[in-house]
């Protein structure tokens, strides 16, 4: 068992959906049922941080920024346990990519086709 060394298991970046704005809701956990909006995508972890939901709280020591104490702050949700909430039918919806002319893809709702992306 001397000398051995374990392999590092990275998981590649996966491909989402999912962007940072979107209101989505989380599926599975102790946050199930409840929305926010994503703050911020890790796509080569595969988690998404959602905007007051899986809060967690951090002992900081004081620094010259801040003062220190416990903060509340948003942990990191897998990104297989969100679903995006479609803007036009307000249900949880998976999404698909529909073609427009000149070839821009736009992220479309598969539960009642309208496009869900801005412009």
């Amino acid at each position: 068992m001397i000398g051995m060394t374990l392999k590092s298991t990275k998981v590649p970046p996966t491909k989402s959906r999912i962007k940072k704005g979107d209101t989505v809701v989380v599926l599975a956990g102790k946050e199930r049922g409840k929305q926010g909006k994503v703050l911020h995508v890790m796509s080569a972890q595969s988690k998404v941080v959602v905007e007051k939901l899986n809060l967690i709280k951090r002992h900081t020591k004081p620094g010259r920024s801040n003062k220190g104490g416990i903060v509340e702050k948003e942990a990191a949700l897998a990104l297989g346990k969100v679903m995006v909430v479609c803007p036009h039918c307000a249900k949880p919806a998976r999404l698909g990519i529909a073609l427009l002319d000149g070839g821009r893809r736009l992220r479309r709702c598969k539960r009642c086709g309208e496009i869900v992306d801005k412009g």
